[in-house]
């Protein structure tokens, strides 16, 4: 499952998601709500792709869930890969990881882009023989929680995660 990815990393640099329009502080609408409420957005977007990743992993297939309505690129080409290995392999996944995302940047741009780290906790969720319904033996010196980067792009008025990177740290 090399899509998946994630830890923990302190910290929150955004700006705001519209590049061409100037903000005003409102009585209503701060610069530091307006900042919170686009890292609510983009956590939003991210805690989403990982339940319809969940999902498509469950059965080895992306069909019938979410999975493109938030997941693009590179992310959602990873994660077909996966799920054809898996298809081949006979193998599904059971339970469901545990995420810890936190935003540490939105970039204003043209394209506005944010990056979330995470630390993905995969202890209860378990690579499994479909036709057994047993654990899938795996190597010792795997990673049971690991850092995770994603990179999202604002398309239009929503959120997208176009690269999942999983880090060779654990956290």
């Amino acid at each position: 499952m090399a899509a998946l990815a994630g830890c923990n990393d302190n910290g929150a640099d955004a700006s705001p998601s519209k590049p061409s329009s100037t903000q005003t502080a409102s009585p209503s609408s701060s610069p530091r709500s307006a900042a919170e409420a686009e890292n609510a957005a983009v956590l939003a977007a991210y805690t989403s792709s990982w339940d319809a990743q969940t999902a498509a992993y469950s059965k080895a297939s992306s069909a019938g869930t979410d999975l493109k309505k938030n997941t693009t690129f590179k992310a959602l080409a990873d994660i077909e890969k996966d799920l054809a290995v898996m298809r081949k392999a006979g193998q599904v996944t059971t339970g469901k990881p545990a995420i810890s995302p936190k935003v540490v940047k939105v970039t204003d741009a043209k394209i506005p882009t944010a990056t979330v780290t995470d630390c993905v906790d995969t202890t209860h969720w378990i690579l499994t023989d479909k036709a057994s319904k047993k654990p899938v033996p795996l190597p010792t010196t795997r990673l049971i929680k690991y850092v995770s980067t994603a990179t999202l792009e604002m398309w239009g008025t929503k959120w997208m995660v176009t690269k999942l990177t999983a880090q060779e740290q654990s956290c």
